[in-house]
C-alpha cells in the first residue's frame, strides 16, 4: 500500500473516480454536491490517493479551516475496505495537517464510521446531523 499525493490531473481524476463510484453511486450523493472548488491542482487543500500496486483504491483530502486540519472526501473502493486503507489515509491526512502548521483536527464522519475514528484517537464533538441524506457526526483530534 501506497499513499501518494495527487500533483497531476491524471491523479486528480483517479481521486474523483474514487469519489464518484462511492459516493455517487453506492451512497446516492448527488453528484452536483460531491465536487467543489477545492477539487482542483492549485487549490488550498491536498488530495492523497491509495495506490494497491497501480490500482487506485482509496482517497481523501485535506485544508486548513481556521487553524485545524479539516479531513475530507475520505473513501476507499468496495473491495479494498477492512484491510488499514483507511487508516493509512488518515495517517497520511494528518501528517500533512501537521506539516502545514494545524494545531488540531476535524472532519465529519459518516455516523456508522464513528468506531473507526475513535480508535484513531478521534473524539465525537457534536450529536448526529445530516449531509446529503447520511448521517454525520463531527470528530475532533487534539495533536
Amino acid at each position: 500500500m501506497e499513499i501518494k499525493i495527487a500533483t497531476t490531473l491524471a491523479e486528480l481524476e483517479q481521486a474523483f473516480h474514487i469519489r464518484e463510484k462511492v459516493f455517487v453511486q453506492e451512497q446516492h450523493c448527488p453528484l452536483e454536491d460531491e465536487f467543489d472548488r477545492y477539487d482542483h491542482l492549485d487549490a488550498a487543500c491536498t488530495h492523497v490517493i491509495a495506490y494497491d500496486g497501480d490500482k487506485a483504491v482509496g482517497t481523501g483530502r485535506i485544508r486548513l479551516v481556521e487553524n485545524a486540519g479539516k479531513l475530507e472526501r475520505i473513501c476507499i473502493l468496495k473491495d479494498w475496505r477492512q484491510k488499514g486503507v483507511g487508516r493509512e489515509i488518515i495517517k497520511a491526512l494528518e501528517a500533512i495537517a501537521l506539516q502545514k502548521g494545524a494545531a488540531s483536527l476535524l472532519l465529519h464522519g459518516q455516523q456508522h464510521a464513528e468506531g473507526f475514528y475513535h480508535r484513531l484517537g478521534y473524539e465525537t464533538a457534536s450529536d448526529v446531523f445530516m449531509e446529503d441524506g447520511i448521517p454525520h457526526l463531527l470528530m475532533k483530534k487534539e495533536v
